[in-house]
């Protein structure tokens, strides 16, 4: 039955799976089928080394300044960065820095990786609902992304400085899990920050930070230290490893 529904929804969504590693004899789950895995070299890594990447496969919802009140303006609403990421300490980090939102619907790869290089510093789980992020989500819930559950993913980068990388969970989404640690949404681990006290997990550009099983919506936060010139625009449709922005003077 699941692999009946599954070629269903590929052939409803237009799901294109000719990069993916599929099992011998298809996927058994919808869970095996939406956090699939890509076969090596399937997403091409800007290889510019000051280039900020896309963290994920998905539509550009809206990229900008963050200006000097630690706010953002994504589809004429307003967000304070410290709802986004949880705590509002970190969020004084990026006053005047640059962000951007990319959002995974059900037809994309559901892996985030790692926009910049730079070791793990802290991860931080924020409790929430889970309202969809499409286009009525938006629409319709106010402050949505600061209401559904995320995991926020600190970056020390050399180039870059502190990066902040904010899994947003959404309906349907079972769980949010991580690729360098066990924390995990939705079963049981409790909220809050774990710190690694400056020995965290190495992490290479472009390498996993972790999985939506199913499609929801990955903020990056960069701080105002690094000068950033936007190559992207909102609505552009952008694969994991393409460059959102490169250092140079801001727009």
């Amino acid at each position: 039955m699941a692999r009946r529904a599954i070629d269903a929804f590929v052939k409803a969504y237009d799901v294109d799976l000719s990069d993916a590693i599929i099992p011998h004899g298809g996927y058994r789950t919808f869970d095996e089928f939406f956090t699939r895995r890509l076969v090596e070299g399937a997403r091409a890594v800007d290889p510019d080394l000051g280039a900020v990447l896309s963290p994920a496969d998905g539509r550009v919802e809206d990229l900008g300044p963050i200006d000097p009140a630690a706010t953002v303006l994504v589809k004429g609403k307003r967000y304070e960065v410290a709802d986004l990421v949880g705590d509002p300490v970190a969020a004084e980090r990026y006053r005047g820095g640059t962000f951007f939102i990319v959002y995974l619907s059900p037809r994309d790869y559901h892996r985030v990786h790692a926009p910049v290089s730079g070791e793990i510093a802290r991860v931080r789980y924020v409790p929430g609902t889970l309202y969809p992020v499409n286009s009525i989500g938006l629409e319709h819930v106010p402050q949505l992304f600061a209401r559904n559950e995320r995991m926020a993913i600190v970056q020390n980068s050399q180039t870059h400085g502190e990066v902040t990388t904010v899994m947003v969970g959404a309906i349907g989404v079972g769980r949010i899990g991580l690729s360098f640690d066990d924390v995990e949404s939705n079963v049981g681990h409790t909220p809050g920050t774990r710190d690694y006290g400056g020995d965290g997990p190495p992490m290479a550009r472009a390498e996993e930070l972790g999985v939506f099983h199913l499609g929801s919506t990955a903020i990056v936060f960069i701080g105002p230290d690094t000068p950033l010139e936007l190559v992207i625009e909102p609505g552009e449709h952008v694969r994991m490893g393409q460059a959102v922005a490169r250092l140079g003077e801001k727009r």
